[in-house]
C-alpha cells in the first residue's frame, strides 16, 4: 500500500531547503467501510443470508454508527431483492419493527423494502410499508417504488391513481415518476392520460427528460398506435440507445411496415449502435415474412460473431426464419447444434419440414421427440396435420387426429378440425369432410368452411361449393376471398352468368379482390411486382431478351400456356397475355437478370400460385438449371430440374 500524501500547510525556507507539514486532522466520525460492513457485504454476495441476518440482529449500533447500520440494511435488502428472498426480508422487517428502529423512516430503505415485497408478489405488504403520513408525505422515490410495485403485479390502473395522489400531495415528479406513469399508460392503452403526462414532461422545469423517459414515451406512442408521435419523439431525442432503436423497430414491425423495419435496422447498424438479442428476435420474423434470406443470414452472422451465447428464443426465431425462407437445411443445422431445446424448438422444426413438403422427415422427428420425452401440444399437431394435408397422407392424418392426439391428452381445437376437413376434402372424401364440419363441438370458423370450399374448387364440385359458400358468407360477410373462390369455381365450370352475379355482389358491398403481388430480395433491396404491372421493366430490352429466350426454351420442353387459369370471359389470345403477366413470373425474370448464374431464386407471393405458373416455373428451373423457391399463401414450392417438391399436389 502507498502511504497517504498530505499537502504541506507550512513551508519554511532556510539555507538547506526543508519542508515541514502539519498532519491533517481527520474526522473520526466520517463514514468508511468497516470490518462489519465488509463481512456483511461478503455474506450477501455469496447468498449466505441467514448469517447476514444474524449479524444484523446481533449488532447494536451507537448513534454515531446509524449511517453504517443503514448501509448494512440496504446491502441486505438488495441481496433479498436479487434472490427474491421474501422470508429473509420479512424477518429483517420484523426485527426492525420490534426494535422500534427509526431506520425504517429512511426513504432509501423504505423504497427497497417496498420493492422486495412487490417483486415477491406481496402488494398488500408493500402498501403497508408505504402508508401515507398526512403530516409528512413520502418522498418521490417511495411513491415511485410503490407505483412500480403495482404495475409489476398487473395493477397499472392503481399505479396511475397513486401517481395522481402523489401530485395531490404536492410532490414534484421527476424522471423516475414520469417513466413509471408512462409505462402504466402503455399497459392500459390510455392515450389521454399518456398525452397529459407528456405535457407535464415538456413543462417540467428541472432539466431535460432523460433517456429512460424518452424511451417510455416512445413505448407509449407505439403501444397506442400513434406513429407520427413515435417518429417525432425519436427524432427529437438528444441521445438514443439500443432500447430506443428496439422500440422504433418493434413499432414498425407491429404495424406491418416491413420495409421501414428493415431500413431502420440498417440505419441502427450504420450508426454503430450495436444490438441486443431483443433486436434480432424482432428482426428475424420480419425477414421471414418477406423471405429476406440475405438479411436473415447477416443477422445469423452477427449472432455467431457475438461473444454472448444466443438464448433459446433467439435460436427458435432463427430456425423459423430459415424455414420460412425455404432453407430447411440451415434450419435443421441450427436445430441440431442447439445445446438446449424447448417445445417451441421442436415445433418450429416440425412446422419447417411440413411447409417445405418434407412430411416424412416431420413424422420421423415427431417420433424422436416422443423418445426424448418431450410432451407435444396443440401446435405440434397443427404442424403435422397440415403437412399430411399438403402431402396427401389421408390415412396418417386421420390416425394422428383420432388416436395420437387422444393418447397425449390434446383436445382438438378449431385449427385441428380445419386441418382434418382439409385432409378429407383434398382426398375427395366430401361426405366425410362435410360431416366433420357440421358436427364439431364448437361453432365452425371460416377456416373450416374455407378448407372445404377450396376442396370443391380442386374437384369442381359446384353444388357443394354453393352450400359451403353460403355458410362462409354468414360467418365472414366482408372476406372478399370467399366470393373470389366461388367466382373462380363458377368460371372453371363455364358458368359465366353466375360469375357475373358473384362479382356484382362484391361490387355492391364495395369489396375488391386482392391484386396478385410477388416480391424478391436482391442483396439488401426488396423488389415488388404486381400482376400486369411493372410496365417499364416489361418494356426494357433486358426483359424482352430474357423473356424471348425463356419462351423458346420452355416451348421446346413442351410447355404450352394453360389459359384455363384466366377466369374471365375473354378470347384465348388475351388470356395468354394475362397469364404471362402474373407477378411471380415478373419476379423470376427480374431475378434471372440481376443474379449470377446458378444462384437460387426465392420468390414470395401473397396468393396461391396458379396451375400454369406452377408448370412454367418447373420448365424454367430445368432450362436455367436454377433452384426456384416459391412461397405462396399455403406452402413452399421448390422447383428444381423440372420438378416441384409438392409433387403437383397442392
Amino acid at each position: 500500500m502507498l502511504p497517504a500524501i498530505s499537502l504541506p500547510t507550512n513551508i519554511t525556507v532556510k539555507t538547506n531547503i526543508t519542508a515541514t507539514s502539519t498532519p491533517r486532522t481527520t474526522n473520526t466520525h466520517k463514514h468508511k467501510t468497516t470490518p462489519f460492513n465488509s463481512t456483511l457485504k461478503s455474506l450477501c454476495k455469496w447468498g449466505n443470508l441467514d448469517k447476514a441476518l444474524r449479524l444484523i440482529e446481533s449488532s447494536k449500533p451507537t448513534p454515531i454508527e446509524e449511517e453504517e447500520e443503514e448501509e448494512s440494511i440496504s446491502l441486505f435488502l438488495h441481496a433479498c431483492i436479487s434472490r427474491r428472498s421474501l422470508e429473509h426480508g420479512r424477518k429483517l422487517h420484523l426485527h426492525l419493527l420490534r426494535s422500534q428502529n427509526r431506520v425504517l423512516e429512511n426513504p432509501t430503505l423504505k423504497t427497497k423494502l417496498i420493492t422486495l415485497y412487490s417483486v415477491c408478489g406481496r402488494v398488500n405488504e408493500a402498501r403497508r410499508v408505504f402508508q401515507i403520513d398526512d403530516e409528512k408525505p413520502p418522498e418521490e422515490p417511495v411513491w415511485v417504488a410503490m407505483a412500480i410495485g403495482y404495475s409489476r403485479n398487473g395493477f397499472s390502473h392503481e399505479a396511475l391513481l397513486l401517481y395522481r395522489d402523489m401530485l395531490s400531495c404536492c410532490v414534484k415528479p421527476g424522471n423516475f415518476a414520469f417513466s413509471m406513469a408512462l409505462k402504466a399508460c402503455s399497459d392500459l392503452d390510455n392515450a389521454l392520460v399518456g398525452r397529459a403526462i407528456h405535457a407535464q414532461i415538456v413543462k417540467h422545469d428541472v432539466g431535460e427528460a432523460d433517456q429512460v423517459v424518452n424511451n417510455a414515451l416512445l413505448g407509449l406512442y407505439v403501444e397506442i398506435g400513434c406513429f407520427d408521435e413515435v417518429l417525432k419523439v425519436f427524432e427529437e431525442m438528444p441521445q438514443r440507445n439500443v432500447v430506443s432503436w428496439n422500440t422504433l423497430i418493434a413499432g414498425f414491425a407491429g404495424q406491418g411496415r416491413v420495409f421501414e423495419t428493415l431500413s431502420a435496422f440498417r440505419v441502427m447498424q450504420r450508426e454503430g449502435m450495436g444490438f441486443s438479442w431483443i433486436t434480432l428476435t424482432t428482426m428475424l420474423p420480419v425477414c421471414a415474412q418477406v423471405t429476406a434470406l440475405h438479411s436473415g443470414k447477416e443477422i445469423h452472422g452477427q449472432i455467431l460473431k457475438s461473444r454472448k451465447n444466443a438464448d433459446v428464443p433467439l435460436l427458435n426465431s432463427l430456425m423459423d426464419m430459415y424455414a420460412k425462407c425455404g432453407e430447411i437445411g440451415y434450419c435443421e443445422k441450427v436445430f441440431d447444434r442447439m445445446h438446449s431445446k424447448d417445445l417451441t424448438s421442436w415445433n418450429t422444426m416440425l412446422a419447417g419440414f411440413s411447409i417445405n413438403g418434407q412430411i416424412h422427415e416431420a413424422l420421423c422427428l415427431f417420433d424422436e421427440m416422443i423418445r426424448y420425452g418431450i410432451e407435444p401440444n396443440g401446435i405440434t399437431f397443427v404442424a403435422l396435420l397440415s403437412g399430411c394435408s399438403h402431402s396427401g397422407l389421408t390415412s396418417e392424418g386421420k390416425r394422428l387426429f383420432s388416436n395420437v392426439m387422444q393418447d397425449f391428452g390434446v383436445q382438438p381445437s378449431l385449427e385441428h378440425y380445419a386441418c382434418l376437413v382439409d385432409i378429407l376434402g383434398r382426398s375427395g372424401k366430401f361426405d366425410e369432410a362435410l360431416s366433420v364440419a357440421e358436427n364439431i363441438p364448437m361453432r365452425p370458423s371460416g377456416s373450416i368452411w374455407g378448407s372445404l370450399l377450396n376442396s370443391c374448387r380442386l374437384y369442381g364440385n359446384v353444388a357443394l361449393a354453393e352450400v359451403v359458400a353460403e355458410r362462409l358468407f354468414e360467418i365472414e360477410p366482408n372476406n372478399p376471398g370467399n366470393y373470389v373462390m366461388l367466382s373462380n369455381i363458377y368460371a372453371n365450370a363455364g358458368m359465366w352468368e353466375d360469375v357475373k352475379r358473384v362479382r356484382e355482389m362484391m361490387a355492391l358491398t364495395g369489396m375488391k379482390k386482392d391484386a396478385g403481388c410477388s416480391w424478391i430480395q436482391i442483396k439488401h433491396k426488396i423488389h415488388t411486382f404486381v400482376a400486369g404491372g411493372s410496365s417499364d421493366f416489361r418494356c426494357s430490352a433486358e426483359y424482352k431478351k430474357i423473356w424471348n429466350e425463356l419462351s423458346n426454351a420452355v416451348k421446346n420442353l413442351g410447355y404450352v400456356p394453360n389459359t384455363g387459369v384466366v377466369l374471365h370471359d375473354i378470347n384465348e389470345e388475351m388470356k395468354a397475355v394475362w397469364v404471362c403477366e402474373h407477378s411471380e413470373r415478373l419476379a423470376a425474370v427480374f431475378a434471372l437478370i440481376n443474379t449470377g448464374a446458378g444462384m437460387p431464386i426465392r420468390i414470395t407471393k401473397n396468393l396461391r400460385v396458379c396451375v400454369d405458373c406452377h408448370s412454367w416455373m418447373k420448365a424454367v428451373s430445368k432450362v436455367t438449371r436454377r433452384l426456384i423457391v416459391l412461397r405462396d399463401t399455403n406452402r413452399f414450392h421448390h422447383f428444381e430440374n423440372g420438378s416441384c417438391s409438392c409433387k403437383d399436389y397442392w
